[in-house]
């Protein structure tokens, strides 16, 4: 047998490590994405999902290197399958999800964006927080091997993976620390792969030009030399271009593309449960949940359902941004020296509708159903809603309030606490000077809080039958109103917004909370729903107060102990704060470009890879084409009219900065719309007239910008026609390219409001 060549051995190793470099470099770069990614994350699991599958990606398409091109994109997607459902499996093991996997990979399909963007940080690895991620990994790993490794383009083969890394930081945002060493080591992997010579090696110390005569070699040589320098030029042209731009974005703070996903909804009883006391209260016997305390908390917790900070003068709203959200919760920390008490609780539900999600405060982790938390009021939904037989179980931190520091606390004050502070317009005189009598007769906080609940609890009488209502008129009935017509008497929701309102008219800081009496196992009836008040302290937190009357007290006449009418003015009333600012429309600028390359000679070479780059690129246009679409919607259909008017005019203005002529800062309104009618007759051969229309919705402008809170809703829905039908002419003027790009541009979603 004719022995081996000696160099043989050494010739396999070096084509090996030749082969090495650039997979090795294209999975570290999609890993690196992951991790990135994963910062915004609640552990590693993210990005050990994205490792695998950028892993899993490059190695299918060197592995099937020798297999014809049109056959790698379908094996690679097979495999993408298998390795989506493997990863959606661990992460609902990791979540603790129920449900089969067909169940949770279709739940995780129809919700993944959106869940996705509004989930709250830190994420919770979950199916659909996971599912996009994951292919989006594996579809820039194929198209990255394709085009680096089989078409031998290697710095065209760097952009899948630029594109996944550049969409990553633009939705991590503003929401973790800059990622400077993942990126400084992004940029020093791709340098590594580009510097590997790679493709087949000839004789040591060859030249490529060496066969040709000599004027042909020197052509060459020459072509060479010039297309380096150009290079090389249009490189430092490039550094020295973009390097003051780079530098100049380096402290600005990122755009959270969360802002634009619209957070899940409640409805009108979910947002204001004070108003389904009175009917709890008429059918005390009907059972709402069953309670089973885990471990035995020391003494019996009270449930809470919802926060309502809020109050229009009407009624009380909790006012909640809720974010999707996994089993643990973000931590709060207690107030320093405040003790606390784990209660785990496990919850069923029977009777109890709507959203809201009952959990002893401070929730931190919910097993048993899919939950989205606000953090600044505690309160939980479900937004699938409740239903009966839902069992779920809340791990809470319950936090017990010195009580021998109230006495000498102070109450917070400013910009922080005003949501909690204010009082609208319109208050009654007579409440007005109530709360000024119990504040001039007790000085220090506490004590103000308290003479308001012993006022409330020694004049006034709990009756089950009592009207539903919280608005100014009906608080002024229940204080005052005659006791033979009715008046003088409530259920909690009376005595509970009394107090807060009370409270905020003394100078304290007050909310209203809605829930259930303490209760550690068994069942929860309507009898046992409430609503109570709290008052928040320096140095101590949220402290509960009990405005009810005792059941063996006879209320005294509220005459023996409010001045109706005092002799002199009081000398220092606390004022209404202020009242909420208008908003005006305002306008910005900023213009965007899009560049493209065609691929090697051989299109059937690199299908599978540039079919993988499209349906990233569709997957990016169809996600701006949904947040413009929901942008929209909001500006229209949202808020109140006057501010729909203005997401009107939004919509007007943003349409001229789309077709390329944008109005300037500086103009008013009517100046504004005689622009715009320009604009279009200028664009347009007379297919559509609107400028009865333009200057319709200027006026309409000028009314919400000088009369606020006189806009109409039938007025907005005009509003919304206007702006549509201006919108629609004026994108009818632009070419069929230009029309589709006008769906997906991402300029209003960033241009300055």
């Amino acid at each position: 047998m004719p022995a081996a060549p000696a160099g043989g051995g050494p010739g396999v190793v070096a084509r090996v490590l030749r082969a090495v470099p650039v997979p090795l470099a294209l999975i570290v770069m999609i890993a690196l994405a992951g991790v990135v990614l994963g910062r915004v994350y609640a552990d590693p699991l993210l990005a050990r999902l994205t490792a695998g599958a950028a892993v899993g990606s490059v190695l299918v398409s060197v592995a099937a290197r020798r297999l014809p091109s049109w056959l790698v994109a379908p094996l690679s997607v097979a495999a993408l399958a298998g390795w989506a459902l493997l990863s959606l499996r661990l992460a609902a093991a990791h979540a603790a999800l129920p449900g089969g996997l067909g169940e949770v990979a279709a739940d995780a399909a129809r919700n993944a964006i959106p869940r996705l963007l509004t989930a709250m940080i830190p994420v919770e690895p979950a199916p659909d927080t996971v599912l996009v991620p994951v292919v989006a990994a594996w579809l820039a790993g194929l198209a990255a091997a394709e085009v680096a490794l089989r078409a031998g383009r290697v710095l065209l083969g760097y952009l899948p993976p630029v594109l996944l890394y550049g969409g990553v930081l633009y939705v991590v945002g503003p929401n973790a620390d800059p990622a400077v060493g993942p990126t400084v080591l992004f940029a020093a992997v791709a340098a590594v792969g580009l510097a590997v010579p790679g493709g087949r090696p000839g004789p040591a110390g060859a030249d490529p030009v060496a066969g040709l005569a000599p004027a042909v070699r020197a052509a060459v040589r020459l072509r060479l030399l010039a297309a380096g320098g150009a290079g090389v030029a249009v490189v430092v042209a490039l550094a020295a271009l973009l390097a003051p731009v780079v530098a100049g974005q380096v402290d600005d703070r990122p755009v959270d593309p969360r802002r634009y996903v619209e957070p899940p909804q409640v409805e009108s009883l979910d947002e204001n449960p004070l108003i389904r006391i009175s009917g709890w209260a008429l059918n005390p016997d009907q059972k709402l949940l069953d309670v089973r305390t885990e471990g035995g908390a020391a003494e019996a917790p009270r449930i809470r359902l919802a926060v309502l900070s809020d109050y229009d003068g009407v009624t009380w709203r909790v006012g909640a941004t809720y974010r999707n959200a996994g089993r643990i919760l973000p931590a709060t920390d207690p107030v320093p020296g405040t003790a606390t008490e784990p209660v785990r609780q496990e919850i069923t539900v029977a009777d109890l509708t709507g959203r809201l999600l009952p959990a002893v405060p401070t929730p931190r982790e919910v097993t048993g159903a899919r939950v989205a938390y606000d953090p600044a009021t505690g309160t939980l939904i479900r937004p699938e809603g409740l239903a009966p037989g839902l069992r779920y179980t809340v791990a809470s931190v319950r936090e017990q309030p010195d009580v021998n520091l109230l006495s000498t606390a102070n109450v917070p004050a400013g910009d922080a606490v005003a949501r909690v502070l204010r009082v609208p317009d319109g208050a009654p005189e007579q409440v007005r000077r109530l709360a000024t009598q119990l504040a001039e007769e007790n000085g220090a906080p506490y004590a103000r809080a308290t003479a308001i609940a012993d006022f409330l609890a020694e004049h006034y009488r709990v009756t089950a039958d009592a009207p539903s209502g919280h608005a100014y008129p009906n608080l002024a009935f229940f204080l005052f109103g005659p006791r033979n017509g009715g008046g003088q008497r409530g259920t909690s929701e009376q005595f509970a917004a009394s107090f807060a309102v009370l409270g905020r008219l003394a100078g304290l800081p007050t909310r209203v909370v809605v829930g259930f009496e303490p209760k550690a196992d068994g069942p929860v009836r309507a009898a046992d729903a409430y609503a109570w008040p709290e008052v928040l302290f320096d140095g101590v937190g949220w402290v509960p107060f009990d405005p009810m009357p005792r059941p063996d007290e006879e209320p005294r006449p509220v005459e023996e102990d409010f001045r109706p009418k005092p002799e002199d003015p009081p000398p220092s009333e606390v004022p209404a704060p202020t009242v909420e600012p208008t908003a005006t429309p305002p306008a910005a600028a900023g213009p965007a470009g899009r560049d493209g390359q065609g691929g090697p000679g051989t299109p059937v070479l690199v299908g599978g890879g540039v079919g993988a780059l499209v349906l990233l690129v569709g997957a990016l246009l169809l996600t701006l084409a949904t947040l413009r679409r929901r942008l929209t919607r909001r500006r229209l259909a949202d808020g109140d009219p006057g501010g729909r008017i203005a997401g009107a005019w939004r919509e007007l203005t943003d349409a001229l900065r789309l077709a390329g002529h944008a109005a300037g800062t500086d103009l008013a309104a009517a100046e504004v719309a005689a622009f715009a009618r320009r604009t279009l007759a200028e664009a347009q051969t007379g297919q559509v007239s609107v400028d009865g229309e333009v200057d319709e919705l200027a006026a309409m402008l000028n009314q919400v910008a000088f009369a606020p809170g006189t806009a109409t809703p039938a007025q907005a829905h005009r509003a919304a026609a206007l702006a549509t039908v201006y919108v629609t002419a004026l994108r009818a003027t632009r070419s069929r390219w230009r029309r589709l790009l006008w769906t997906v541009h991402p300029g209003p979603l960033r241009w300055r409001r």
